[in-house]
């Protein structure tokens, strides 16, 4: 994997869903949640922006976003492009002006860690909605103050990775691996089921 290819498509993306999507999504409504759909991802709530693969689109508006900025691509769509001002400290660190880089296949690569993060989030919580978030650019549940989640890679890990989030970490147990509680690429969890599975003993080991 190119992990230094992938980082750039990665964080052109994020600022697509930053910037292009929950921007606007929060100043119209004041919430900052997106999902995943099929293909990508989009807003939850007005204005239905959708990124799918390579390209967003708004209403019949549609562009391609590599070699385009933020602003520009909301122009495109018929929208004010912009960060959720005052929401969070930490973004995508991409300026609104920034030409965005993007390839078809290292988008594949996050678009797929998503959509499996949200399969998985869903089978192993039917009744929680994963929820993609904008700030950190993951797709995560909360379950009796534990968090689960998928992130398609950032500076703790550069590649698709699976994690559990609690409030104080275990001592003594090699499960808990990260200064947040546990991570594991995606490449060692053997698909969804395995992704479901680690949820799953995450839960058990927390609980105890």
């Amino acid at each position: 994997m190119d992990a230094e290819g992938l980082g750039v498509t990665r964080r052109s993306l994020h600022a697509v869903a930053e910037l292009v999507l929950a921007g606007p999504q929060y100043r119209a409504t004041g919430r900052l949640r997106l999902r995943v759909v099929p293909g990508g991802f989009a807003t939850a709530f007005p204005p239905d922006v959708r990124v799918r693969g390579s390209s967003v689109e708004a209403g019949d508006n549609l562009s391609q976003i590599s070699g385009q900025t933020a602003r520009a691509l909301g122009a495109r769509l018929g929208i004010a492009a912009g960060e959720p001002e005052g929401a969070y400290r930490d973004g995508c660190g991409v300026g609104i002006d920034e030409p965005l880089a993007l390839r078809a296949d290292h988008a594949a690569v996050v678009l797929d860690a998503l959509a499996l993060g949200d399969g998985a989030l869903a089978a192993f919580a039917p009744g929680e909605a994963p929820v993609l978030w904008p700030e950190h650019f993951d797709v995560a549940i909360r379950v009796d103050e534990v968090n689960y989640g998928v992130s398609p890679g950032d500076g703790f890990i550069a590649e698709p990775y699976a994690y559990i989030g609690v409030g104080h970490v275990p001592a003594g147990d090699a499960f808990w691996n990260a200064p947040f509680g546990a991570a594991r690429p995606l490449r060692d969890l053997n698909g969804l089921d395995g992704t479901v599975t680690f949820f799953a003993e995450g839960r058990e080991r927390a609980a105890r």
